[in-house]
């Protein structure tokens, strides 16, 4: 693997995971899916300042470089790149509007969130010219945006949709596991608790009403948002919508915390 500074040392074509490190084995799977994408599989580590609302939640995200590079080594990256700030946000540089979805759910809660998350990443995908990218499902209103942002760039360039990893728990993979201490790690089942109730519920009705009461029911978890959208577009999902997914977010000790799963009501997870 080689580990790289600037862009200008990468080809076009690749198959591209942009990350903010603090790497797991969630980002692990990525990898290995791009590597089947492709045998030139680019990984950036960059933690994107536009993303945070709370400067003190940018000054506490994990960051772990030597384990990262070991992961990434060992999950089939072959270019590590490390931007520098000002190679992505040069002076001038346009920031991007994430628009009316931008402002739902983790935007509601996020301010200008996903303007961050726009910004960068057509950043990224101008800097890098990859083939292909490999987004997690576990961040689902992003992986939404930026299909929709490839559509406004009319760019070729394929998205491609990465399940989410779960601990044995079935606690979603995260960079912000590591800030749980035991307690709240326990606590934090309760978000998969909630998706299952919801997916097993035979009813539309049942199924909201059934992730709504576990993800209140959990003593410590001040929950955000529990809700069944239309994947589409995120509005409030109805009998006859087509691709349902439950959304989950709350706090735990101050770790936000987040989840999705698709609702093929009455089946077993």
């Amino acid at each position: 693997m080689k580990i790289v500074t600037s862009s200008t040392e990468l080809a076009d074509g690749c198959a591209f995971v942009p990350t903010m490190g603090a790497l797991h084995q969630g980002h692990a799977s990525l990898f290995k899916l791009a590597r089947e994408k492709s045998d030139y599989v680019v990984a950036s580590i960059f933690v994107n300042p536009l993303q945070f609302e709370d400067q003190a939640e940018l000054t506490k995200y994990p960051k772990t470089p030597d384990r990262d590079i070991e992961l990434a080594k060992e999950s089939g990256v072959t270019h590590l790149w490390l931007p520098t700030y000002e190679e992505i946000y040069p002076t001038g540089f346009a920031k991007r509007s994430a628009g009316a979805l931008g402002d739902l759910y983790e935007g509601a809660s996020r301010s200008g969130h996903f303007d961050g998350v726009v910004t960068v990443v057509a950043r990224l995908f101008q800097l890098v010219r990859p083939k292909t990218a490999i987004f997690g499902e576990k961040d689902f209103q992003q992986l939404t945006l930026i299909r929709k942002l490839i559509t406004e760039l009319k760019s070729d360039i394929e998205i491609v949709a990465a399940p989410t990893i779960r601990e044995t728990d079935g606690l979603a993979m995260s960079s912000r596991n590591v800030r749980l201490d035991e307690k709240a790690r326990e606590q934090a089942q309760v978000l998969y608790r909630a998706l299952n109730a919801a997916a097993l519920s035979l009813d539309l009705d049942t199924a909201r009403t059934a992730l709504q009461s576990v993800a209140v029911s959990q003593e410590g978890f001040d929950l955000d948002y529990a809700e069944i959208i239309d994947e589409k577009d995120f509005s409030k999902a109805i009998d006859a919508t087509a691709n349902k997914r439950a959304i989950i977010a709350g706090w735990l000790n101050g770790v936000r915390l987040i989840d999705n799963m698709e609702m093929k009501l009455g089946s077993v997870r």
